[in-house]
């Protein structure tokens, strides 16, 4: 027997029962209640070394390429190391958001994919903080030099602080969901939903929605952040469509037929 609260227990319990409209409710309710507690425990740490977060992670790849920053309203540093610990804690606590998103997931899954939520989990997050990485050491230094190349002697280029710490945080985490392509081309491909035939059928219409959501999530108009963001979506979508494949191979009803 499965112990109590893990992921088998909680599938052999589904597996024993039907599950009413109002009992799956019931879960996700929980699901995101545990999610944002978890979020909450990641604020609060992050809270401790904001200094540190705001002085050195996220100003650091501003000094490096020899621009500075102010603050232009006197409630800007209140607003910039709120928005900082929060969106940080969102960042620092996406293993447990994603444990319970996939907990909640578990009972619609297969038997046999119900085994490996641990390393679903493992690799979900693998993705997530890929993309933070690639945004942080990648996107953020090219777009921070190719800014530093603007003005004039009588322009001085002055960056504010609050508005430079909101670009950063959107575009980690930004990179970070969209790094997610591959498992969700995953899931949507073990349920049928997405084959890659049709991946490949539609990839020209997939280049152009790729470059609207590069825009879009881009917390800057500029062509060059927008660009490095794109192409490493593009080469996502390229492995997601090994990815679809390679599900569609190992899923065993259609090896039955």
């Amino acid at each position: 027997m499965a112990p109590l609260g893990t992921p088998d227990a909680a599938a052999s319990e589904a597996e024993g029962r039907e599950m009413s409209f109002f009992d799956h409710l019931e879960e996700l309710r929980w699901s995101v209640v545990k999610a944002v507690i978890g979020i909450l425990i990641g604020t609060i740490a992050c809270s401790i070394y904001a200094d540190v977060i705001v002085n050195t992670v996220l100003l650091g790849p501003l000094r490096a390429v020899g621009l500075s920053a102010q603050v232009l309203s006197p409630y800007g540093i209140i607003v910039l190391y709120m928005e900082t610990v929060l969106v940080c804690g969102f960042i620092v606590s996406m293993p447990n958001t994603l444990w319970w998103l996939w907990r909640f997931v578990a009972p619609g899954l297969l038997p046999t994919e119900r085994r490996y939520i641990s390393k679903i989990v493992f690799f979900t997050t693998l993705c997530f903080f890929a993309g933070v990485a690639f945004a942080y050491f990648v996107v953020l230094p090219t777009a921070l030099s190719f800014f530093a190349t603007f003005g004039t002697e009588n322009i001085d280029l002055n960056i504010a602080t609050d508005q430079y710490i909101g670009f950063v945080l959107a575009l980690l985490a930004g990179a970070g969901l969209v790094f997610e392509l591959p498992m969700i081309t995953y899931f949507l491909a073990k349920m049928g939903l997405l084959t890659p035939a049709f991946m490949r059928k539609y990839r020209r219409h997939a280049i152009v929605g790729i470059l609207v959501v590069s825009a879009l999530i881009t917390p800057t108009p500029d062509i060059v952040t927008q660009v490095l963001l794109a192409a490493p979506m593009l080469v996502l979508y390229e492995a997601s469509i090994f990815v679809a494949a390679a599900s569609r191979k190992k899923d065993p009803s259609e090896a039955a037929s």
